[in-house]
Formats: C-alpha cells, structure tokens, sequence
C-alpha cells in the first residue's frame, strides 16, 4: 500500500469516530430553555391565537434535532421587541389533528399566519435573518 493510501484512510477513520461522537452526543442534548414569550399553542387555543395579528407558528417535536437547532433562534425572536410576529410553538406529537390539518409532513415547519389564514411556510432550519424577512414582507 502506498502512503498515501494509509493516510487517506486514517483520516476518514478519525472523521468518521468524530461523526458518530458528535451525532451522540447532539442526541442526548436537551433543548434549549424556551423563552417565556412565546406561546405554546394547543387543539384547544390554536384558532383563537391566531386570528389576529401576524402569528410565526413552529410546528415541532422532542425528538426532532432540527427543531432543536430552531430552538435559540426563536427565543431570540420572541425576546426582541422590534419584532413585529407572535412566536408561537405546537407540538406535533400532542397536537396530530392540527399538524394534519395544515399538512405539515416535515418538522420543523413554521407557518405564518396574518389575521387567521395562512401567508407563508417555512421548511427546515433557517436563521434569524431569513425570518425576520419573510415576516416584514406581510406587515
């Protein structure tokens, strides 16, 4: 075997150990402290919280890493005065009949809802910035 060979394969050995470690340890992380401003929507409450206003609703799960990750950034959305959208959360394994309803197939998923009907969906991790825009083009 050339060098070469050997050492192409020992860095992809440590990539790979480095990997697994990681994606243990982002498992076993909790979520991050939600802030106290943001809503946490129920069957119950959904409708009513929404009617009025512009609403950021994420669609969420426990178990969901990518909604981990959404965790801060909406925190700090909720927690900025300038920003012009109730955050709000409603999770997806408690609440199936409204996830179903707005077909919500992928987590996270937000929805921004003006005045009761929906305006925009956003799929996936996206970072504070892009959602701050997407909400100003519905003022």
């Amino acid at each position: 075997m050339s060098i070469g060979l050997i050492i192409a394969i020992v860095i992809l050995s440590l990539f790979a150990v480095y990997m697994i470690f990681s994606f243990r340890r982002m498992k076993n992380m909790g979520a991050a402290p939600e802030s106290e401003k943001i809503l946490t929507l129920t069957d119950k409450n959904f409708q009513n919280q929404i009617k009025k206003g512009i609403v950021m609703v994420d669609f969420w799960a426990e178990w969901c890493m990518p909604c981990k990750v959404m965790g801060p950034v909406l925190n700090e959305l909720a927690e900025d005065e300038s920003f012009k959208a109730v955050v709000a959360k409603l999770n997806v394994d408690h609440y199936q009949p409204v996830s179903q309803k707005f077909g919500i197939r992928g987590i996270p998923t937000i929805i921004l809802f003006k005045d009761g009907k929906e305006v925009d969906r956003i799929v996936g991790i996206k970072p504070k910035d892009f959602l701050i825009k997407q909400v100003n083009k519905h003022l």
